[in-house]
């Protein structure tokens, strides 16, 4: 006899199947090497913009301010990445997560191996920097519509229990695609001369892209769509506009979602590339040392994104990120102290504990935003927010910086800028609705209601400006069909 609940009961792990246990980890490895390779296209431009293409591109004008400019290119890229998100996004709302994915990554992939086929500054003169921007733009295109949907693919197959670790799978691809990156780069720059690694042996990690968007595309082709998705087509409850739905009924969490995912890729942009640049330029650390010290941090970051996803299940998504945001606060100023020392043991600490502090807030981070939105505006909404977060965290911060650089010559402003952002991400996510920060989301089969603009999904009610408490629904009955209300529809 069914009995009435708040929700219909989530399926446990040991319920699946064998086979759907299966698929589930394909696309959690699917989601993960997407995410890898197109990070990994990301944060190779933003390593060769630090070493190699200030001279290839900007020649004409100083080693610092060449620096800046190939720097100014990789910025460029990430304000493309909204852009991108609502494109690829309302595409992925409308036609599907999967073959969305496919076109992010060749999209991605493609412009950055075209990178290195690119002719030089004394090749073919302003041309080069003008290719090489728009090759930049395309590429943020391509990663502004990727994170959002391999969030999507590994969240949306996974039961509601264990959604924050399966859904922390295409975050683990962000530091990934950086070691990778990093270790192609040592591997070339050290078996190749300097003259040869300057003049061509930079080209060849570019072009990898090409076999490494194959390897993506094979894996990504097997899987097969999220059953969420599937079951808003099924019942024809597509919205012709997602973004509208969102911004007339989801403003505060798209505002909100986009505050806490700001400090996060601020800070982690800042130990990954910005720092190799200025530890270089202004501290005279090799450039291999300061690669060193980012590969660390990304090794921290992938670490504490399971660590900390495994924990959100346990204790709840709210403890874990709040520790996180506390240790980002708490590691600013500290860090700055150990980075301008100079001296490489005390800068390694300084740079692991603040990755891991970016990695406790990265790994229940893609189940809270995917908690944010309705099923039929969710890539839109969950890609939306992150990218626009990116562009704060990413290029508008990053400038304010190096204005305040610039200005005041002293490093511990780097500390006093970090200590801000992560404040101000740490009071967004207080504000957030308890649907998004909880232990779990709820079951993604429950109901939906049916507004003037499309499917507006009930299942989290709290993540809705205007939401009330939903009623109660019969839960699965003792002959395993599902009792449901007459008044609500389900997908």
């Amino acid at each position: 006899m069914a009995q009435l609940t708040g929700r219909p009961p989530t399926p446990s792990v040991a319920a699946q199947s064998a086979p759907e246990t299966r698929h589930l980890k394909s696309v959690a490895v699917a989601s993960m090497v997407g995410t890898a390779i197109e990070f990994y296209d990301f944060f190779l431009y933003g390593l060769a913009a630090s070493l190699v293409l200030n001279s290839q591109f900007f020649p004409k004008i100083s080693p610092l301010a060449g620096t800046l400019a190939s720097l100014g290119t990789f910025g460029a890229g990430i304000l493309a990445r909204p852009l991108g998100a609502l494109i690829f996004g309302h595409l992925g709302d409308r036609s599907g997560r999967k073959h969305v994915l496919v076109l992010t990554l060749v999209t991605a992939g493609g412009s950055t191996a075209l990178v290195g086929l690119l002719p030089n500054y004394q090749q073919i003169g302003i041309a080069a920097p003008v290719l090489l921007l728009a090759l930049r733009i395309l590429q943020g295109l391509g990663i502004g519509g990727e994170w959002g949907g391999a969030v999507l693919m590994a969240a949306e197959h996974a039961p509601g229990t264990r959604r924050t670790v399966w859904a922390c799978f295409p975050q683990m691809g962000n530091p990934v695609g950086l070691i990778v990156a990093i270790l192609v780069l040592f591997l070339f720059n050290g078996v190749l001369s300097a003259p040869q690694f300057q003049n061509w042996g930079w080209r060849i990690p570019f072009l990898l892209s090409l076999a490494l968007v194959v390897l993506g595309l094979v894996i990504r082709w097997r899987i097969r769509e999220t059953p969420e998705f599937e079951q808003v087509r099924g019942a024809r409850d597509l919205l012709k506009l997602p973004m509208a739905t969102l911004a007339k009924n989801y403003t505060r969490s798209l505002v909100l979602g986009t505050l806490y995912s700001t400090a996060s890729p601020a800070i982690g942009l800042l130990i990954y590339v910005y720092a190799v640049a200025i530890g270089h330029e202004l501290l005279h650390i090799p450039t291999a040392r300061m690669l060193d010290l980012a590969a660390a941090a990304g090794v921290g970051v992938l670490v504490a994104i399971w660590v900390s996803a495994n924990l959100a299940e346990k204790i709840g998504r709210k403890i874990v990120s709040i520790l996180g945001f506390v240790l980002m606060m708490a590691w600013a100023i500290p860090f700055v102290l150990l980075f301008r020392t100079g001296f490489i043991p005390p800068m390694l600490v300084g740079f692991v504990m603040f990755g891991v502090a970016v990695g406790m807030v990265n790994g229940p981070q893609a189940a809270v935003l995917a908690g944010l939105f309705p099923v039929a505006a969710r890539y839109t909404g969950v890609s939306v927010a992150f990218q626009l977060a990116s562009v704060l965290g990413g290029a508008v911060a990053p400038l304010a910086l190096v204005a305040l650089l610039g200005t005041t010559h002293e490093l511990v402003v780097i500390g006093l800028w970090a200590l801000i952002l992560a404040a101000m991400s740490t009071v967004a996510f207080l504000l957030l609705p308890p649907s998004a920060t909880g232990v779990h989301q709820q079951n993604p089969h429950s109901s939906t209601k049916r507004t003037e603009m499309g499917l507006i999904p009930s299942r989290f009610p709290a993540a809705r400006d205007d939401a009330t408490p939903p009623r109660p629904t019969l839960s699965t009955s003792e002959h395993g069909g599902t009792d449901r209300g007459s008044d609500d529809r389900y997908p």
